[in-house]
């Protein structure tokens, strides 16, 4: 009888950690994927497109579930690495997507620190660069404590459900033409390449689309057996942030479509935030700052996390302090950046959804590799059907939007 309540414990404990580590990674990927870069892509293309930009918008949530649901599942029943899968794949391949991972990091998290002190200058009035400061020297406090592993998980859920109920209620204020929004969403005026490829990329481009695989990966939740839990996490992380980007899209839409003209005639602007005030004044301003602000901040300690966790494929045996070392060294580089960078923070932002979207087909190419050709680390995984062929027409797609608008992503970098 001893024995059984003891078995029954256990397996409950095993449950509850299990939930809490799938919940954990739900909200790292939505929170990496709903930063700053986000904000700023969504308001800068809702007023240049208007309802058209809705398409965009559904073919990146389909892009990404397709994405997250390779890479989360290969990860989980390879229980590897990225990088350590491509090297095992095509040796010297998992070094060449941890650079590009890190740098793509590494550009995304001094536009997120950027972001973060925009914020913060909009919520409270604080000098932009102060703001900036004092966010990362947060973050690094965070990845600093003993207990930052619990810590962080319990934030960016906080965080995370914060910034989707403050952007419902800027929403219902801003009463957005959810028709025409819903007929555009399919049957779109205009289609823009270069668009749908830079969204992608900030919401599941680079670093993105590895948080959440490797956060179940540091929690041990992997194996054949929690396969169906993984990829339901993932199709939830999806969601989230699917949802969170069409009420955004909504938000701004309202605004736009009242009449109101957001200033994007230099990359120095920051439309969100007009949108946001038009929408609900002052008030508007406010919350406006802080989603930004802790968009910015789930994003900073995402980035860093995800990024630092390819170290390993440089270096084995590296423990969980020595990584939370390097983590604090990777923001405090990110913050040396945006201390003397000249490139105004909201052009930053918008081109680094389109550099990671650019890394993005590198990635996702191997992932389908491995699913297709390489059996003996699939672990006898039999790979669903019809997640190899869409994997690789989402493969094709990336590559050749990619193609077609790498020169449109670097004018990003060009101040008007």
């Amino acid at each position: 009888m001893a024995t059984q309540d003891s078995a029954n414990t256990a397996s409950t404990s095993f449950i509850k950690s299990r939930r809490s580590s799938l919940i954990a990674a739900i909200f790292l990927m939505a929170t990496s994927a709903i930063g700053p870069g986000f904000i700023t892509q969504t308001a800068t293309f809702t007023a240049t497109m208007g309802a058209a930009f809705a398409f965009g918008i559904l073919a990146s949530i389909v892009i990404d579930f397709i994405v997250q649901q390779s890479i989360w599942r290969v990860i989980t029943v390879t229980n590897m690495r990225a990088s350590d899968i491509a090297n095992k794949a095509i040796p010297g391949s998992g070094y060449l997507l941890a650079i590009l991972v890190i740098f793509g990091g590494l550009v995304f998290n001094v536009g997120n620190i950027a972001g973060a002190g925009l914020g913060l200058n909009a919520m409270v009035g604080l000098d932009p660069k102060w703001g900036g400061i004092l966010s990362a020297l947060l973050a690094i406090y965070i990845f600093s404590s003993r207990k930052a592993s619990n810590f962080i998980d319990r934030m960016i859920i906080i965080l995370g459900m914060v910034m989707i109920l403050l952007t419902v209620f800027v929403m219902f204020a801003s009463n957005p033409p959810i028709g025409e929004a819903l007929r555009q969403t399919v049957l779109p005026d205009s289609i823009n390449f270069a668009t749908i490829t830079t969204i992608v990329g900030g919401t599941v481009g680079g670093y993105i689309c590895y948080a959440g695989a490797h956060r179940l990966l540091d929690k041990g939740t992997t194996g054949i057996e929690n396969i169906e839990a993984v990829s339901s996490a993932a199709t939830k992380g999806i969601l989230v942030v699917g949802l969170m980007r069409y009420i955004l899209f909504l938000a701004i839409l309202g605004v736009v479509a009242s009449g109101v003209t957001l200033d994007i005639s230099s990359h120095a602007a920051n439309p969100a935030s007009q949108a946001f005030q038009h929408a609900a004044g002052l008030t508007g301003l406010r919350i406006f700052g802080l989603i930004l602000w802790a968009a910015a901040l789930t994003s900073v300690i995402g980035a860093a996390y995800t990024s630092m966790s390819f170290i390993t494929v440089f270096k084995k045996g590296i423990t969980e302090r020595q990584r939370n070392i390097a983590t604090i060294i990777f923001i405090a580089v990110s913050l040396a950046i945006y201390m003397m960078m000249g490139t105004a923070p909201a052009a930053l932002l918008v081109f680094a959804g389109g550099f990671n979207g650019l890394i993005l087909p590198i990635g996702m190419t191997l992932f389908i590799f491995v699913a297709w050709r390489r059996q003996d680390l699939m672990n006898g995984y039999k790979y669903p059907a019809w997640l190899l062929w869409s994997g690789i027409l989402v493969c094709v797609l990336t590559w050749y939007m990619g193609i077609m608008s790498v020169g449109a992503i670097f004018n990003y970098l060009k101040i008007a």
